[in-house]
């Protein structure tokens, strides 16, 4: 049986090399998904950065957790990744689209005095050329809800918006698709088992791990769900 993984592949990142060992044994694909690298904007953006001098990026991922996930208390739990679990989207698409890798060198985490998981995330990264990348994920946000990623670079501005659909140089519209994010994704898996290879990008989730590890706790005001 051929595999295909929703975010997160898997709880624990450790678990996901002998699954990549056990594909590669039996002669099955297993592709582990990032949805969002699948967003409209996602590739022309990474198409044009490939040939862009980038200062520096900021990524903004901020939404309301009530709207989003009403009720849902596992998601406060350990291995629920509280903000993570939408800010894991936005570091899927910025190792998606930047040239090189990046890497943590800080992070500061808020987590409700009643909860296990973080409310509230800021990452600063670095990659190999000493590039700026900054991320805030916020879960409080009420109103309209912020999935942008800016991209400072020699020949402009460069904005993903809307979660990676949309896309901007200097404030001029590219580029505005439609929300077609699992088509791409089944395209991609039909592809992979025609050729009869595997796709496992662990980047993202291996980010948030280190930002669990390496991150600053604090203590925020209590958390509490009013549709609950």
């Amino acid at each position: 049986m051929h595999v295909l993984l929703e975010k997160p592949p898997g709880a624990k990142v450790s678990e996901i090399a002998p699954l990549v060992d056990l594909a590669a044994r039996r002669g099955r694909t297993l592709f582990a998904t990032w949805h969002s690298r699948f967003a409209a904007a996602v590739e022309p953006v990474r198409a044009l950065l490939a040939s862009c001098r980038i200062r520096g990026v900021r990524v903004e991922w901020k939404e309301d957790v009530r709207k989003w996930h009403p009720n849902q208390q596992w998601i406060w739990e350990p291995g629920g990744l509280g903000v993570f679990d939408p800010g894991i989207n936005a570091l899927s698409i910025v190792t998606r689209i930047l040239p090189r890798p990046i890497f943590l060198t800080a992070a500061d985490l808020s987590f409700p005095a009643n909860r296990a998981a973080p409310i509230a995330a800021s990452l600063t990264f670095s990659d190999p050329l000493g590039v700026p990348v900054q991320a805030e994920f916020d879960w409080r946000q009420t109103g309209p809800q912020t999935w942008d990623i800016h991209v400072e670079t020699e020949e402009g501005k460069l904005t993903l918006t809307n979660g990676g659909s949309r896309y901007l140089i200097d404030g001029r519209v590219l580029g505005d698709g439609t929300d077609a994010e699992y088509d791409g994704i089944y395209r991609r898996f039909v592809h992979l088992v025609e050729t009869g290879t595997s796709d496992v990008d662990l980047s993202p989730l291996v980010h948030v791990a280190d930002a669990f590890m390496l991150g600053r706790r604090h203590s925020v005001d209590p958390f509490e769900d009013h549709a609950a």
